[in-house]
């Protein structure tokens, strides 16, 4: 018997590997944040896809994890003390993990709390807003003929875009030439808006050239690219 076992989780994603982090996610922006940051970090890990076609997200077992029915959400069977831990939301769990590792996260006081303004901007600001941006532009939202939904959060999303081409001017990063979390989870979202929910003209993308210039470089990243497709 392994010590995840008494996870309810584990019943209907059982771990072939209970001596590695179990991941329950999908390849969505908020998902491959955690498996980039497990590429990035080298920690081994063992990736479990929650299918939204088939309601997974839904499932007691899966709630027993994750109460907000939401991706992503692991399981560390050598967590604190020693014991099994599980943990949801991707900020959450980006934290956690760079604690555990002791990367992707300035040591010092100030340059940690500074990483973690950026975390929360995306938390707060960027995911939600690019995800309405989404709904309206490509799913079922295009369908409304009242367009001033999709153009009100059409326009937030290009102030943040401004607010994050201004950070960007001359640095490498978020943080200058220290690669963070808060490139972990700013990007993938950057990369949806203008790859899958196609909105690079809705917003203007061509006018943020900071912005196209670190995705581009985040992108090209082997963890990265690793991290992307995960759970296959």
């Amino acid at each position: 018997m392994s010590a995840l076992d008494s996870f309810a989780v584990t019943r209907k994603w059982p771990a072939r590997h209970p001596d590695r982090i179990q991941l329950y996610s999908l390849p969505t922006p908020n998902g491959v944040k955690v498996s980039i940051m497990l590429e990035e970090t080298g920690l081994p890990y063992e990736a479990h896809r929650v299918s939204f076609d088939a309601q997974d997200q839904f499932s007691p077992e899966f709630l027993s994890l994750s109460p907000n029915n939401k991706i992503p959400a692991i399981l560390d069977p050598d967590g604190p003390d020693g014991k099994p831990f599980g943990l949801f939301e991707s900020g959450a769990i980006l934290l956690y993990l760079a604690g555990k590792r002791g990367q992707l996260l300035p040591a010092g006081t100030a340059g940690r709390y500074e990483t973690l303004q950026w975390l929360m901007f995306q938390m707060g600001g960027i995911g939600p807003m690019f995800g309405q941006v989404g709904f309206f532009h490509k799913f079922a939202g295009k369908d409304y003929e009242d367009k001033r939904p999709r153009d009100r959060y059409a326009a937030e999303a290009r102030r943040l875009l401004g607010v994050l081409e201004q950070r960007l001017e001359g640095r490498d990063w978020v943080m200058g030439k220290e690669y963070t979390i808060a490139d972990i989870a700013i990007f993938p979202w950057v990369r949806n808006l203008v790859g899958y929910y196609g909105a690079g003209e809705l917003v203007a993308f061509d006018r943020f050239r900071n912005v196209a210039r670190v995705l581009a470089a985040f992108v090209a990243r082997p963890a990265v690219q690793r991290g992307l497709g995960i759970p296959g």
